[in-house]
């Protein structure tokens, strides 16, 4: 597929960046980016040309809500597209501080850079009509009620974790800046790029872009920016080492090795839940069909054992 043999996108999760137990403090993102940069220079270091995704679920909600709690008249309030840029600026600067001054600390002339991205998505999606996508903190059952009441918004249960506000979520159609991604790529820069699935944007004319209320599945447009950069690894960060089946069941299984047709299947079965390991699985499938060649899935600090083939869950295009 490509013709760069050792070159990966790894898409980290926002919810990376918030330990269990932590409130998600500035300090604790840094504390856990540093763990992911560790990660990535190891693989740099042995040659591998790396673009780093990351989430933004929690994240943008915090911004959301910190924009809605204000009331003073001169303090905007936030649409969702400046949520996500504003999340992409913000967790940008921290992956991209802690991969450079890790570079610094192991020598590497390696250099990170972050892009503000836009993602453009299809006005008429129904996704808009829809919202499936959770962001923000966990509420109780009471307090999500309370939340539906008093500032209309739509909350689902999600996997256990408690409640959280859902917003529409359309797919990803193109990234604007792949272009710009695979010349800094090909510069030999370890690009920081698709930050909370992109900034959310319809194309109104050729080449004129607005900003839309949604958030895009980070997992999807990192799927989507490896196929469209031609890159054959895509490297799917979450909170377990490798994927099951049966979950939570005395018949749970990992899957170590698996094929697309064997994840399809599993998939289409309905093994993996929508607010936990489905989403992952989506973009893997859509990735391979695309001609993507190799997703593992592991997490966080497991990324370069996982790459070396040590552990992680592997799907292949080929069996």
């Amino acid at each position: 597929m490509s013709n760069m043999p050792r070159s990966a996108v790894i898409a980290i999760g926002g919810n990376a960046l918030i330990g269990e137990g932590e409130r998600g403090t500035i300090a604790e993102q840094f504390g856990n980016a540093r763990a992911a940069a560790c990660e990535v220079a190891t693989l740099v270091e042995a040659g591998w040309r790396v673009v780093v995704t990351h989430g933004n679920g929690p994240q943008v909600g915090f911004i959301l809500l910190r924009s809605e709690m204000i009331q003073d008249v001169f303090i905007p309030k936030l649409s969702l597209d400046m949520c996500v840029a504003d999340s992409e600026g913000g967790i940008g600067y921290i992956m991209h501080n802690s991969l450079q001054n890790e570079f610094g600390r192991r020598g590497l002339p390696n250099a990170s850079v972050c892009i503000l991205t836009q993602t453009v998505v299809d006005k008429d999606d129904p996704a808009f009509a829809r919202p499936t996508k959770p962001i923000g903190p966990a509420f109780s059952a009471a307090d999500a009620d309370e939340r539906r009441a008093n500032e209309g918004w739509p909350m689902v249960e999600d996997a256990g974790r408690g409640y959280r506000r859902v917003v529409p979520s359309p797919r990803p159609v193109r990234i604007v800046e792949t272009d710009a991604v695979r010349s800094l790529l090909d510069a030999g820069f370890v690009v920081v790029a698709a930050g909370g699935g992109g900034i959310p944007v319809v194309e109104t004319a050729p080449g004129v872009y607005a900003g839309v209320e949604a958030v895009i599945d980070k997992d999807l447009a990192s799927a989507y920016l490896a196929a469209s950069l031609q890159i054959p690894l895509l490297v799917i960060s979450t909170g377990v080492e490798r994927v099951a089946v049966d979950y939570r069941q005395p018949t749970q299984r990992e899957l170590g090795r698996v094929s697309l047709a064997e994840i399809r299947a599993f998939f289409n079965a309905g093994q993996f839940l929508e607010g936990s390991m489905g989403p992952k699985i989506r973009a893997a499938i859509e990735f391979l069909e695309r001609g993507g060649e190799e997703v593992v899935i592991t997490s966080l600090t497991n990324l370069s054992a996982a790459v070396n083939g040590d552990t992680g869950t592997h799907i292949t295009r080929k069996p």
